[in-house]
């Protein structure tokens, strides 16, 4: 029973942070992940939905969205002109920088967990 309490917690403290993350960016949490998968690389909608854990159908319309905003554009792929990537634009690496110096504060369990993995 520890554990189930312990992963409501963590489950309060992402729904609080997401919330928090909403207001000042703009955007939702999969969005803003979005962002952080392509930081430094192009993906495809594949690679991205095996990324941040949706199936293709939920990061269709994620990638749509964000694709809206003008955060990410859409590249051939060089050999296979069939294969679609995900590249951020210049507006989504400002977008990211943005996010990634943002200090939203974490609650507890989550500020503790963040710590050890960073």
């Amino acid at each position: 029973m520890k554990k189930l309490c312990a992963i409501r917690d963590v489950c309060r403290s992402i729904t609080d942070f997401e919330t928090k993350f909403h207001k000042e960016h703009e955007m939702c949490l999969n969005e803003g992940m979005v962002l952080c998968c392509l930081k430094d690389k192009r993906l495809s909608s594949g690679e991205i939905a095996e990324e941040i854990n949706l199936t293709c159908s939920n990061t269709s319309k994620l990638l749509r969205s964000v694709e809206e905003r003008g955060y990410i554009e859409r590249v051939l792929g060089e050999r296979d002109k069939r294969q679609m990537y995900f590249v951020l634009t210049s507006s989504g690496h400002e977008k990211l920088s943005e996010i990634e110096s943002s200090d939203i504060q974490l609650t507890e369990p989550l500020e503790h967990f963040v710590k050890q993995i960073i």
